[in-house]
């Protein structure tokens, strides 16, 4: 009898071993399981309001966040075999580890009357409808999901370019990039959103937030999902990626990896290291074009030191202070100068048009990786993309020159045309693959 016992027992410990392995979801190569098909570890519960609460929260205030939310979550999401089953009421749930640039892989079934949907850094929302309800046609169901719902009408990405739903009762797939700003949005294997910017919904004058968590929303319906993979995408790839994307025939490389040839001014200031130009310590000055521009585009990375400034000068004359006598100049600073060095005032920062126009900061890398930035120059406008997000969209002719920064005048902002080149302020500032074209 003993022996039978130990073979049910040993029978029995071998099912359930079996039936571990097969919730245990298996991801593809450099994923990582963000469900870990048998609880709720990882995730909690959260709505769909502003998320900016959470990243400015200690350490214990989030801790406690998470934990006051798990009652809901828990009596609102269950899991049944590997699939993550909400029924359609309570909180949101969202990741706890917050994600900058990703690739999102996963599948979900859903019920008719449904309407669910996938937050990217906290912010709404890759959309998921019922194709069939005619009651919402007028706000775009029947176009199908994928859609960025929550940009603005008319708007790249808001809706899907093709209609890619598998009837009820089938598993649906997406596989969702973003990288900076820019969404790109797979459903069962076709393109429905190709690089479009997913607006920032609590503050449409700021880009989307650096990094935040992924939710799944529920709204209403029954939702399952399952197969729930993120893998992260590194500062190197994200600037590979963006470039190759943006990058189009008519533009010229600068840099030659080797020597400073292709540039003027003060060339004894600068040097080549690892194949970058960087601005030698201890000295500066401006290292410009041979040719001049009006209007282009430039593409370059750049890394910087610890309270590391630089600048790009846009349209300077070969002599002066670019900032002044050129049209502007575009700062290159660490986005913890202020930490190191006392404030600055907001036109001073990373991607500035120094004392005219203020960017956006906290889109950098950690300081020693690199950056990718793409600078367009217009007329008098001026864009300024860093990694992804645009941090600055401005016009100089349209600054009052009463409000420039301690009344300084600025004779350059009206120059047509000009150098471009870097302006360096002592530090070792690097910048690579700088690419130019003109427009």
């Amino acid at each position: 009898m003993k022996s039978v016992i130990n073979h049910v027992v040993a029978a029995t410990a071998a099912v359930a071993l079996t039936l571990s392995a097969q919730a245990a979801p298996t991801p593809p190569p450099g994923f990582q399981a963000a469900f870990n098909g048998k609880d709720l570890t990882g995730w909690f519960g959260y709505g769909g309001e502003d998320p900016r609460p959470l990243f400015k929260a200690t350490a214990e205030e989030l801790a406690k966040i998470h934990a006051d939310s798990m009652a809901d979550a828990n009596a609102h999401w269950t899991v049944e075999g590997d699939e993550l089953v909400n029924d359609g009421h309570g909180l949101f749930l969202a990741t706890k580890k917050n994600y900058r640039d990703f690739e999102l892989h996963l599948e979900y079934k859903t019920v008719p009357k449904a309407d669910s949907g996938i937050y990217l850094r906290g912010c709404p929302q890759v959309q998921i409808w019922d194709t069939t309800e005619t009651e919402k046609f007028n706000i775009g169901a029947d176009k199908g999901s994928g859609g960025l719902w929550n940009n603005s009408p008319g708007q790249p990405g808001k809706d899907p370019l093709k209609k890619m739903d598998r009837p009820f009762g089938e598993w649906n797939k997406f596989e969702i990039t973003m990288i900076g700003e820019r969404v790109t949005v797979k459903l069962n294997g076709e393109t429905v959103v190709n690089h479009a910017v997913l607006e920032n919904y609590v503050d449409r004058e700021a880009p989307i937030f650096p990094a935040g968590p992924i939710k799944l929303q529920t709204h209403g319906g029954e939702i399952r999902w399952r197969n729930v993979f993120v893998r992260e995408i590194d500062a190197a790839e994200a600037a590979k990626t963006l470039a190759a994307r943006e990058t189009a025939e008519g533009f010229t490389r600068l840099d030659n990896g080797q020597d400073l040839s292709n540039w003027q001014g003060a060339v004894a200031n600068y040097e080549i290291v690892d194949g970058a130009i960087q601005c030698k310590a201890g000295k500066g000055g401006n290292l410009l074009t041979k040719d001049e521009y009006a209007d282009f585009i430039v593409q370059l990375e750049f890394k910087v030191p610890p309270a590391g400034n630089n600048g790009l000068a846009i349209r300077a004359p070969l002599d002066g202070d670019t900032a002044y006598a050129g049209m502007t100049e575009l700062q290159v600073l660490d986005d913890g100068y202020e930490k190191i060095k006392g404030a600055l005032d907001p036109r001073q920062r990373h991607g500035s048009a120094y004392g005219m126009l203020a960017a956006h900061t906290g889109f950098q890398h950690p300081v020693g990786q690199w950056n990718y930035q793409q600078v367009t120059v217009k007329g008098s406008t001026i864009k300024v993309e860093l990694n992804g997000f645009t941090i600055l969209d401005g016009d100089v002719a349209k600054v009052d020159p009463a409000t420039y920064m301690a009344g300084s005048a600025h004779p350059g902002a009206t120059r047509t045309t000009g150098f471009f080149g870097f302006a360096g302020h002592s530090d070792p500032v690097a910048f690579r693959n700088v690419r130019i074209k003109r427009l």
